[in-house]
């Protein structure tokens, strides 16, 4: 018997409202992604975009509203976020189970042709750095030149004065959002893995699905730029930033 609709949806909208403790002003970030692709597939009449670490397919489903000439490949390795995504957002994306970095991991995608974009969302500070500089790479060479990658994550601090005061601005920002209050991520797991419901996807996770090993690479974001650019991106900046998070963009 199949996951229900119903089931997918509480868990989910409980998904968005606890990743919102962690990202702050977690929807604007979300409408800059789709404005930086929006800007990119501009003219294209079927562009490809690829969601990585894209969880119950928060970020894949907005760009299906946002661009519904996209078609959207959301990729993740969890086979438990992956279900819940394909069942509440089933028209949104095609979801399509990938460890990033892994070996042969681009060829799940199933790819018509090359990328015109890929997007992730707090989603690729949890790669190691050798598995994050191989997704780059892997990236460069699916993308078409002009193509872009678009991350929105939290970057690690570099120590610095100004670094530290930054963190102080997003505590503040998010205390102000009432954010803070919301639920934390072991408490979402612990809470879907006594839905029976949900029991046999959790079987499936137990047996299929390495998490890492920590919850952040300590990437800064001078690292991602170099990383970037010796994958054979040909520009990096960033052109959203809240505290440390960033919304940083990476041409072909």
């Amino acid at each position: 018997m199949g996951l229900g609709t119903a089931t997918a949806e509480r868990w989910v909208e409980r998904w968005e409202r606890q990743q919102q403790r962690y990202a702050i002003d977690r929807e604007e970030r979300f409408t800059v992604v789709a404005d930086v692709v929006e800007h990119v597939l501009a003219g294209r009449p079927r562009p490809v975009v690829a969601d990585l670490g894209c969880g119950p397919g928060s970020l894949a489903a907005r760009l299906a509203g946002r661009l519904p000439y996209a078609d959207v490949v959301a990729v993740d390795s969890d086979p438990l976020l992956l279900e819940l995504g394909r069942t509440h957002h089933a028209h949104a994306a095609r979801f399509v189970r990938a460890a990033l970095g892994e070996p042969g991991w681009t060829g799940a995608l199933a790819l018509p042709g090359p990328l015109d974009a890929a997007v992730s969302t707090t989603a690729l500070h949890c790669l190691s750095e050798d598995a994050l500089r191989r997704t780059y790479e892997d990236l460069a060479a699916l993308l078409r030149p002009g193509g872009v990658l678009v991350n929105s994550d939290m970057l690690h601090p570099d120590g610095s004065t100004t670094a530290r005061i930054a963190r102080h601005v997003g505590r503040r920002r998010a205390e102000r959002l009432g954010t803070t209050a919301h639920e934390e991520w072991d408490s979402w797991w612990t809470a879907a893995a006594r839905d029976p419901e949900l029991a046999g996807l959790f079987a499936a996770r137990r047996r299929e699905h390495r998490p890492p090993r920590n919850r952040h690479n300590g990437l800064t974001l001078p690292r991602h730029r170099t990383l970037l650019r010796e994958a054979g991106f040909q520009e990096t900046g960033t052109v959203w930033q809240c505290s440390t998070d960033y919304v940083l963009v990476a041409v072909r």
